[in-house]
């Protein structure tokens, strides 16, 4: 029985998607609900399942492809992988009496008798099939066989060029520069776009200010195990920063809203968005009711979401809504940034490297942890009071994490 691989429903508001990744080739066995295909949209990565154990008889859409709900993607067969003909297996190695009949069909058989996937690569390449030799049973050629000529066609040009321009300078000059073209992910053009709209909507300015992360240091290093053994999961930086945000945004609830066209939203919850890189691009799944939770359950959805991100399993739902957003390019080494706003929210503040640093207290200099933060907010909305007022009320919970469970 053959089944079809079909695109899944896509989400809401997204048009149309990309192929990004096969994960088999056809020819290769699968086992039920191994991953067969991922699509990327400009929001999630999705994966497509097999729906049953068989064998991948034909990929329809090759990476790169633009595709839309319940497009077809390729053919699974049911049937075992040693009742599918070596076109489509590709371990299955052509008996002697198979080769024999193959060199003898192959002449009449190369091009009529090949799959619709053959044919395509053939043209894709515009090879003759006629002057290939097909290694498949019944001398039918395989992917194997293409991608031999293909290799054996461009040594041959690549011999060529160099016997062309071996005698002028630039060959000399240049001859290990090389360039590499690859087009965008639908996630990095999402990225590129959203970077351009807040840039050219938003009247950005941004604040600098900075903490002593000493406080925050000794408390980890006094409750940090136990904290760890009861929970099960470490205590970070990031509970402290949300838990500091959100005390902030209640004091100054313009940071916490936003504009929409000649309206001013302001939201009586706090979702606060976590920047996270992903090997596809930076993302921002948010963190839902950040003034309901202990700090145990932050830094429990925080360690989720970032594996999450890792392995690609963000869905809609994790990258929806926000009303600010943290992002700490300090685990990267940045000393001071100026972070661009996450439209349509009002406001993003950067955390950055946590450097020893000679400060004054108490009229004597002495070395602290410091950390630089940085806050850029859309003028539109948020004056210079309410901006410097909230990093200041930042600051100083920071270094007074007591305030954070007495909430003063």
């Amino acid at each position: 029985m053959t089944i079809e691989i079909l695109v899944p429903d896509l989400p809401e508001s997204v048009a149309d998607a990309t192929v990004a990744t096969w994960h088999k080739k056809v020819g290769e066995t699968v086992k039920r609900d191994e991953v067969l295909v991922e699509i990327e949209t400009d929001k999630v990565v999705l994966e497509v399942p097999a729906l049953s154990d068989g064998v991948v008889t034909e990929i329809l859409q090759e990476e790169g492809a633009t595709v839309v709900s319940k497009q077809l993607l390729g053919k699974l067969s049911t049937q075992q992988a040693g009742d599918i003909s070596s076109e489509t297996v590709k371990d299955n190695e052509p008996t002697p009496a198979d080769r024999q009949r193959a060199s003898i069909e192959n002449s009449h058989n190369n091009s009529a008798d090949q799959g619709p996937a053959i044919r395509r690569l053939l043209a894709e390449h515009d090879l003759d099939a006629e002057k290939i030799q097909g290694s498949g049973v019944g001398g039918r050629i395989t992917r194997e066989d293409i991608a031999r000529e293909v290799a054996k066609r461009d040594a041959q040009k690549a011999k060529q060029d160099v016997a062309t321009e071996q005698n002028t300078i630039s060959t000399v000059a240049y001859s290990s520069r090389s360039e590499k073209r690859v087009p965008m992910t639908r996630l990095r053009k999402r990225i590129a776009e959203r970077l351009l709209e807040a840039k050219n909507t938003t009247a950005m300015l941004t604040t600098f200010n900075e903490v002593d992360m000493q406080p925050i240091m000794k408390l980890r290093k006094t409750y940090g195990e136990k904290f760890e053994k009861q929970h099960g999961v470490r205590l970070g930086f990031m509970s402290f920063y949300i838990k500091a945000v959100v005390e902030a945004l209640k004091r100054y609830p313009e940071v916490n809203a936003s504009i929409d066209g000649d309206d001013i939203v302001y939201h009586n919850y706090f979702d606060i968005s976590i920047a996270v890189s992903t090997p596809r691009g930076l993302v921002t799944p948010v963190l839902r009711n950040c003034d309901k939770v202990s700090m145990a359950d932050i830094e429990k959805q925080i360690k989720a979401l970032a594996e999450k991100g890792r392995d690609g399993k963000l869905t809609v739902e994790d990258l929806t809504g926000g009303n600010f957003t943290i992002t700490n390019g300090g685990v990267f080494g940045s000393l001071m940034s100026t972070p661009i706003i996450n439209p349509p929210q009002s406001a993003i503040l950067g955390m950055h490297a946590i450097k020893e640093r000679p400060v004054a207290v108490d009229g004597q200099v002495v070395i602290r942890p410091m950390m630089y933060l940085a806050l850029s907010y859309d003028h539109r909305l948020i004056d210079g009071r309410e901006s410097v007022g909230f990093l200041v009320a930042i600051r100083d919970l920071l270094e007074d994490p007591t305030r954070l469970l007495l909430e003063i």
